[in-house]
């Protein structure tokens, strides 16, 4: 069987965490900005790091698995 727990959770995490799709911190003139559509290095980097903590508690702390086949 096929585990694609991790492959959905990936890719849910990086379109939502994308900086400057839904949100993006920090921004141009504020803290966080909503749907502006540009980003910078340091909101690549706290974005990275964001998802790296999330997917890191929901594939091993947690164990998110999803079987197909």
């Amino acid at each position: 069987m096929a585990d694609w727990g991790p492959v959905i959770i990936a890719v849910i995490l990086f379109v939502l965490l994308t900086p400057g799709l839904l949100f993006q911190i920090p921004g141009r003139n504020r803290v966080v900005e909503f749907g502006n559509m540009h980003t910078s290095g340091a909101s690549i980097v706290v974005h990275a790091i964001i998802y790296f903590g999330l997917i890191t508690i929901l594939l091993i702390a947690i164990g998110i698995h999803i079987y197909a086949g």
